[in-house]
């Protein structure tokens, strides 16, 4: 028992999710000019759907997020996969429309390379604490939050930058799935109400 617990630990340390798929992404914009989604769908593979929630964030809170349009963008193609993730679905689907669109290889490569010293942290601090807060139930009432914040983003474009807060929030959502981190499940719907509350605050003044 205590040598399998042993080789556990050493296999979490040796694997790198974050980090392997900031990679495979980097990868894909240096390889096209212009990458469409359904590129990045599948730069992203079979790694469950922590990475479709936390991937269009993390390029939300990039650079990138400061495009006109973008954020919304974005939030649409969360939304698609929340829906998935809240009915249980065990495979990824996009609409065409969404699927074809794109940015720039080099603004992708870019943007993800940017991103690598976060992912190696990420990979070497977090994961598998608190699993019971990864279980089915906490991910889709993670999906269902995430529709929530998806809501509250094209509004929020009207002032730069302020989409982050929503998108911070489905990043680490994102993350513990990937990771299987029940502690940064936790601090996602910290960050959830957060972001929902100053977004309210916004719309009042």
């Amino acid at each position: 028992m205590a040598k399998a617990t042993k080789s556990d630990a050493q296999t979490r340390r040796t694997t790198r999710p974050v980090e392997h798929i900031l990679n495979e992404l980097c990868e894909t914009g240096k390889q096209n000019e212009t990458v469409t989604i359904g590129q990045v769908v599948t730069a992203i593979g079979d790694r469950g759907w922590g990475p479709f929630l936390f991937v269009p964030a993390l390029i939300e809170i990039s650079p990138l997020g400061g495009v006109p349009g973008v954020p919304t963008v974005l939030a649409a193609i969360i939304a698609v996969f929340a829906v998935q993730i809240a009915l249980g679905r065990d495979s990824t689907w996009l609409p065409g429309v969404i699927e074809r669109r794109g940015v720039t290889g080099k603004k992708l490569n870019e943007a993800m390379d940017k991103m690598h010293p976060v992912g190696e942290r990420l990979d070497r601090w977090f994961h598998g604490r608190l699993p019971s807060f990864t279980s089915d139930k906490a991910t889709r009432a993670a999906a269902l939050v995430t529709l929530v914040l998806c809501l509250t983003v094209p509004p929020l474009e009207l002032l730069p930058f302020a989409s982050t807060g929503p998108m911070l929030a489905i990043a680490v959502f994102g993350l513990a799935l990937t990771l299987g981190d029940g502690a940064l499940m936790i601090a996602g719907f910290v960050l959830s109400a957060i972001a929902v509350a100053l977004g309210v605050g916004f719309w009042s003044l």
